[in-house]
């Protein structure tokens, strides 16, 4: 076998294991009331399954990434991809709460050996003219996944039980065991760097921290954890940890993180694209995941294969993207896609209403996968192409730690937003249906529906309706109620989408300042092989 291998199945076992770590994070979303049930769980415990395994990835994505430059990539991803695997088939073995959190954590741990490997070792194998289509498929992989994971956890558990979405894992992850170690090359930069343990105990500390107070801010509303530590002292503490990270590495001979990744102009402005368009798949996933089920009334299942044709048209699209990006380059493949994704986001804005049809929503939704294609893919190959060889694996971890980061960003923002603008719709619309009760009970009502508004779960049915209403007009109370709430939630959903767009046409605007690659300059296979 050559030291390149067969690029192709090389970059379908890479993919994987990257789709594998990708569908976790939002795959156990669609579990949690059969977890809650059959583990006799709290619901702080079941945000901790979800949440152990995205903070463990985050926090160790940067260390992995540099981990495979001394290494080696393959060796990294295969010892990813076993801890990963065992760990998912403890996760299905758990009986108890904590036991699910350790597992998931130690998942996490094989999840962020593996990812950064991935655009190590597809740089490696595919030269630059031919790099377009497989960092399409990459970057679609990790858009399928996220989207794939509340139709398929809703599939996994009507057909069994909640801990089929960790057994699926253990014969995929063998089957891609088997593949690595017989169809990947084992690719090692020329000079072997030493890891930085003090950089990496900093970029731990610093990015657990962040990443912790993003996780958990909503449920401790901001405010106080315990005592005196509060939710913006963890995170202004990691973001002076950060800080020191980042003098260090400055001034290390060989550091965790080379900060001169950062200095080339592609790298930094696709650091900025992947959290906008994060934000924006964040966005359209939690306001539509709710929309569906608590305004429409969907089941979970009918709520994931309402939102299927996006990850079905992003699916039929990588093909084309990855072609036109080999042709045309993916500065304006990029451009393209983050012009038409703020318009699918404003579109479903505006399409969806209380009484919609869920099949209104198909365009827009098809038109969001398209884009989500067209803007996904051009940022790993611009991201990288100016990348030094000896740096691929840190700045490979580097992106992804971004793309890690933007996503907690998006989820703490996004919630935020949503919650923001449902209180303010909430009273605003409460006042409005209370004009169809008699007088004596409108004042009552406003209130009673404006308290829940504040509450940490807010809900119709956390609403108390006024003492003495009983019969016919508790029954029409309730029901304005319930009105209320979808009126006020599609208000919200509109709100949030619209800053997703926003922040999205940003950095389509910014996209305008990447360069082109520069053919010319690109180096042959024969002299990518004698840089390895």
């Amino acid at each position: 076998m050559s030291k390149r291998g067969n690029p192709w199945v090389v970059m379908v076992t890479l993919c994987i294991g990257f789709f594998m770590t990708i569908l976790d994070t939002t795959i156990v979303n669609i579990a949690i009331p059969d977890i809650l049930v059959d583990l006799n769980a709290t619901i702080t415990e079941v945000l901790w399954v979800m949440s152990a395994y995205i903070l463990v990835v985050a926090v160790l994505v940067i260390t992995a990434g540099r981990l495979g430059d001394i290494v080696g990539p393959r060796n990294v991803f295969i010892a990813g991809m076993i801890v990963f695997t065992v760990a998912s088939a403890l996760c299905g073995a758990a009986q108890e709460p904590w036991q699910l959190i350790a597992a998931r954590a130690a998942q996490g741990i094989g999840a962020a050996l593996i990812t950064p490997q991935t655009l190590t070792i597809l740089t490696a194998v595919f030269p630059p003219e031919k790099r377009g289509l497989p960092s399409a498929v990459w970057g679609v992989t990790a858009g399928l996944a996220g989207l794939a994971g509340p139709t398929l956890g809703g599939l996994l558990v009507a057909e069994g039980t909640w801990r089929w979405i960790f057994y699926v894992n253990v014969p995929i992850g063998i089957v891609t065991i088997v593949m690595a170690f017989t169809l990947i090359p084992d690719i090692r930069p020329g000079k072997r760097p030493h890891l930085d343990l003090t950089g990496a105990l900093l970029a731990t500390a610093a990015l657990g921290a962040i990443t912790y107070g993003l996780l958990e801010g909503d449920r401790y509303e901001w405010g106080t954890i315990t005592s005196f530590l509060t939710i913006p002292m963890v995170i202004a503490a990691g973001l002076v940890l950060l800080v020191v990270f980042l003098v260090t590495q400055a001034r290390t001979r060989q550091p965790l993180l080379p900060l001169g990744i950062f200095k080339d102009r592609g790298f930094s402005l696709m650091s900025f694209v992947i959290i906008a368009v994060s934000f924006g798949m964040m966005g359209l996933s939690l306001t539509l995941t709710i929309y569906l089920q608590q305004v429409l009334g969907l089941s979970a299942l009918q709520a994931g294969l309402t939102l299927a044709p996006t990850a079905l048209a992003m699916m039929f699209s990588f093909p084309v993207v990855g072609f036109l990006i080999d042709k045309i380059g993916g500065k304006y493949v990029l451009i393209s896609g983050l012009v038409l994704y703020p318009i699918s986001l404003v579109l479903i804005a505006l399409m969806a209403q209380t009484d919609s049809s869920r099949w209104a929503l198909l365009g827009p939704l098809i038109l969001a996968g398209i884009s989500q294609a067209a803007a996904f893919a051009p940022t790993i190959t611009m991201a990288m192409q100016d990348v030094q060889k000896e740096f691929a694996g840190a700045a490979s971890g580097a992106f992804n730690a971004i793309r890690q980061m933007g996503f907690l960003i998006a989820v703490a923002a996004m919630g935020a937003v949503l919650q923001n603008r449902l209180s303010s719709e909430l009273g605003d619309e409460a006042r409005r249906q209370a004009g169809q009760l008699p007088s004596e009970y409108r004042g009552d009502f406003v209130e009673a529906i404006t308290t829940a508004a504040g509450g940490a779960e807010a809900g119709a049915d956390q609403v108390r309706l006024p003492a003495g209403v009983s019969g016919e007009l508790a029954q029409r109370m309730r029901e304005i109620v319930q009105l209320t709430f979808d009126h006020a939630f599609v208000g919200a959903l509109r709100w949030t989408l619209l800053v997703c767009a926003a922040v999205v046409i940003v950095a389509g605007l910014l996209s305008f300042a990447a360069k082109r690659p520069d053919p010319a300059k690109a180096p042959t296979p024969e002299e990518e092989l004698a840089l390895m």
